[in-house]
């Protein structure tokens, strides 16, 4: 069984991506298990607050499921043509300190997808976090890419997708993802 976590980078109680992941979980492969995780709970990156308090434990449980999974799946908004700040600060405290970034980022296969409400879902976003995972030593998965726009016309009032096409791309993105998860470890 393929285990992948699903990062949702936002905050929003009815937010599009962590709608997003969630039908990612629901339409992966019987081979693939994705658990979907969010980045509440995780504070400002402050190293004051590190160094005398240490790792925030909304930090270091997500540390320990990313590092013991076999991919990363990032669900990214997008804000002002970039990646969101309540994100990258998350995945800036994950990369704390230092010495554990090999063991939760290391050559982990991560993909990412991201949807918005307007015309060109999270593109600029999606490439705005190239440099920060090759930063991380990730292995980042171009066999595919999900980049879905008008959000709000794609998910009901419980945030389940209900447009048939964007639900056959994002099955045909995870199965792809996971295909490729599989076949690294089972070389």
């Amino acid at each position: 069984m393929t285990r992948l976590i699903g990062l949702s980078g936002s905050l929003r109680q009815a937010s599009f991506n962590t709608a997003l992941l969630k039908a990612a979980a629901q339409v992966a492969p019987e081979s693939c298990h994705i658990e979907v995780h969010t980045i509440h709970g995780i504070p400002l990156y402050d190293a004051d607050l590190e160094e005398h308090e240490g790792i925030p434990p909304a930090v270091a449980q997500l540390k320990d499921a990313i590092a013991a999974a076999d991919g990363l799946l990032l669900a990214t908004p997008e804000y002002n043509n970039s990646v969101p700040g309540v994100f990258k600060n998350a995945i800036d405290w994950l990369s704390r300190p230092a010495g554990d970034i090999a063991r939760v980022f290391g050559a982990k296969p991560v993909a990412i997808m991201g949807t918005s409400p307007g015309n060109f879902g999270t593109l600029l976003s999606q490439n705005a976090w190239l440099p920060v995972l090759r930063t991380l030593g990730t292995a980042p998965w171009f066999g595919g890419r999900l980049i879905v726009p008008h959000a709000a016309s794609l998910f009901d009032a419980n945030g389940e997708l209900i447009d048939a096409a964007a639900r056959t791309r994002l099955q045909t993105f995870v199965a792809g993802f996971c295909r490729h998860v599989a076949g690294l470890h089972s070389a």
